[in-house]
Order: C-alpha cells, then structure tokens, then sequence
C-alpha cells in the first residue's frame, strides 16, 4: 500500500531533525568531519520531505542544491536558501573519503568552525522547510 505524501514527508522530516540532532552531537564530541556530513543529510532529507509532500512519489539524488531547485518549481521561497543549500553540497564525499581530498585524510582536515557552519546552515534549511510543512510535521 503507498503511503500517503503527508505521511512520507513526516518520515522524512522526522529523520532529518535525528540527523541534526547526531550532528550536534558529533560537533559537540569533536567530531567535526562528521559532523558536517550529517548537517548536509539533514539538509538533504528536510528537502526530500518537502517534495515527497509536494506529491513526488520518488525523490532522487543527494545534492542539496538540486533539491532545493526541485523545491523551488513548487514554491520561489525556496530560493532564499538555495546558496546554503548549494554550500552543503561539499560536506556530502570530502567528510567522509580521502580521495575527496587533495591530501590528508577528513578527520584530520575539518574545524570546529566549519562544523558550526555546517551545523548552522542545516538547521536553517530545517527550519524553512519545518515553515513550509506547518501542521503536517
């Protein structure tokens, strides 16, 4: 049985608000490669729940920038975070791979500072979208 576009957006969302919850947590532990990566995943799923809610029965992809694009063609709203949305775009291989790299290796190559950034743009994203799903999550 399909579920509903309303129920799919909530599991999305639910997941996105745990995936900045873990990025919190992982910039609080030092963790600051990490802790990037999971900022760009709650980004990602914030905005895959908004177009699951818009009725997309399948949202693929992982570039933040393309799916606030997406999001955009259902709401221009949208493009008032579309430069953060793209700047999480370099969080999703460089965090996690050191052929992402140009040397060295991702736990040793992210601060403190750009985890907060990370941090601090997801949950701007998180909170746009939680304004546009109002009163379904």
């Amino acid at each position: 049985m399909r579920k509903s576009s309303r129920e799919e957006a909530r599991r999305w969302f639910r997941q996105a608000q745990c995936d900045f919850d873990d990025a919190l947590y992982l910039l609080e532990g030092g963790r600051f490669n990490t802790a990037c990566f999971w900022a760009q995943q709650c980004a990602e799923k914030a905005l895959k729940a908004f177009l699951y809610f818009k009725g997309i029965e399948i949202v693929l992809g992982h570039s933040t920038a393309e799916l606030c694009h997406n999001a955009m063609e259902f709401d221009p709203d949208f493009e008032s975070i579309a430069s953060i949305s793209a700047s999480l775009d370099k969080y999703y291989i460089p965090t996690r791979y050191p052929n992402g790299l140009p040397g060295g290796v991702p736990a040793e190559a992210y601060t403190k500072d750009d985890a907060q950034v990370a941090v601090s743009m997801a949950q701007r994203i998180l909170e746009f979208v939680r304004s546009k799903l109002e009163g379904t999550v």
